[in-house]
């Protein structure tokens, strides 16, 4: 498996993916500057620039017409894909940790950190296809996080037909809101500490959690679904502050291969310098990317026996 290695950011990275027809990759970092690569030839195609502050969070829409990202300057941007233009600037009460559209792209949802008075909580903005950009900028539902215990929102997405949000917390907790009224739906807690990153499968009907508790073995930072294999993809490695003083080996700065249903191991791909931050698959199934706290982003393409890999069917004892 050889990787195209993409150096376009000057801080570790925080979030990479793949557009919707797997032609597009985004990536952010903590250097402000969100940026765009040619996912088959790994050539920077272009730049967003505006923020003054970290780039924690990214959503292109699906006809990958326009791109929200979320920072820690406390405002969320909307952008053209194609041109860079910025449409419009959302300002929030805090930093900006999380961001995500809605099916059908007519809304977006954020949810950000609490800051000097001002408490975390989700707010929901419209912002339909074609919409004049004076018009934009008033939230539609702001939902309070709560108060006892203080909690911090990691990720927020919705659900298949704008039905719930589903926002992950600090705390190892997940929780479903009502995107209309913001009535709390649902509380379920399957880790014990922080929640980094969740990654859906295509059709939304499974998800899968990346958590700081070391429930993998080590430290998960992010964790995704092949959209056409039973495999699941895990990346992360020993704590940023103590990099300087570990080799690559023995940091686990890698991503590891798992089968989803038989939950065994069966491929590593080494090849960063840091923890791995962040990970996406195409929605082709044919490549994956990778960027850590070295400050590269790694396309990875797979090869051949990768492809024609056939997953390995339990014996069954014949019936008399």
């Amino acid at each position: 498996m050889r990787p195209i290695l993409l150096k376009g950011h000057e801080r570790s990275i925080t979030y990479v993916s793949f557009n919707k027809d797997g032609d597009l990759l985004f990536t952010a970092s903590k250097d402000n500057v969100p940026t765009v690569w040619n996912a088959s030839t790994g050539d920077r195609m272009g730049t967003y620039n505006g923020h003054q502050g970290a780039v924690w969070d990214m959503d292109p829409d699906a006809p990958s017409e326009r791109l929200l990202t979320a920072s820690a300057d406390a405002t969320v941007r909307l952008w053209q894909v194609e041109d860079g233009k910025e449409i419009a600037c959302f300002k929030m009460r805090g930093p900006a940790r999380g961001v995500a559209w809605s099916d059908g792209g007519r809304s977006f949802a954020v949810i950000t950190d609490p800051f000097m008075d001002n408490d975390a909580c989700i707010t929901i903005f419209d912002a339909p296809p074609g919409a004049a950009p004076e018009s934009l900028g008033q939230a539609r539902l702001e939902i309070p996080l709560p108060l006892e215990p203080k909690l911090k929102a990691t990720n927020v997405f919705f659900l298949n037909l704008n039905e719930a949000l589903f926002v992950t917390f600090d705390d190892g907790s997940f929780r479903l809101y009502d995107p209309v009224s913001g009535e709390l739906l649902d509380t379920r807690r399957p880790h014990e500490k922080k929640i980094n990153r969740v990654s859906f499968n295509k059709e939304k009907t499974m998800f899968i959690t990346s958590s700081a508790d070391c429930t993998s073995k080590l430290p998960v930072n992010d964790a995704v679904i092949s959209p056409d294999r039973e495999h699941i993809l895990l990346g992360g490695g020993q704590e940023a502050m103590s990099v300087t003083t570990t080799s690559g080996r023995a940091g686990k700065f890698e991503t590891r291969f798992f089968h989803l249903v038989y939950e065994e191991e069966f491929g590593i791909v080494k090849g960063h310098f840091g923890p791995i931050n962040a990970l996406a698959v195409n929605p082709d199934g044919r490549s994956y990317a990778s960027g850590a706290e070295d400050g590269y982003v790694r396309l990875h393409f797979y090869d051949d026996s990768y492809l024609n890999m056939k997953d390995p069917v339990p014996d069954v004892e014949e019936s008399n």
